[in-house]
């Protein structure tokens, strides 16, 4: 068994501490690096809460869009390659996948920005 809290709960501690008790004593020239550490360690904790999860929902999705079987980075290579032959003009399904995945890294990098109603 871990020690509590575990990783996420760790970064999410540290991440506040940051931004509450040393951003404000930081020079100014330092201040932006700090947001920059800040901001890396909130991606870390969603990451980490979610798991590999949303990684393996699309790996699959190219496997199955692809028709084949391959790395998740080498499949998503050939998606662009494709994509900039016309190979998925007009792709219902590529389109669902892309935009899939596009909430899936605004969920990690930037949730608040998903507050529109159009985001799902």
């Amino acid at each position: 068994m871990r020690e509590q809290p575990e990783g996420a709960a760790l970064l999410a501690i540290a991440r506040e501490v940051l931004l509450r008790e040393l951003l404000p004593a930081l020079p100014e020239d330092k201040a932006y690096a700090a947001r920059m550490i800040a901001n890396a360690m909130g991606i870390a904790e969603r990451q980490l809460r979610e798991g590999a999860g949303p990684q393996e929902e699309e790996h699959r999705a190219l496997a199955a869009l692809l028709q084949r079987e391959g790395g998740l980075e080498e499949l998503n290579r050939e998606l662009a390659a494709r994509i900039r032959q016309g190979g998925f003009d007009g792709s219902e399904e590529a389109w669902s996948l892309l935009w899939a995945s596009t909430v899936q890294r605004v969920r990690e990098s930037a949730p608040k920005a998903l507050t529109a109603p159009d985001w799902k």
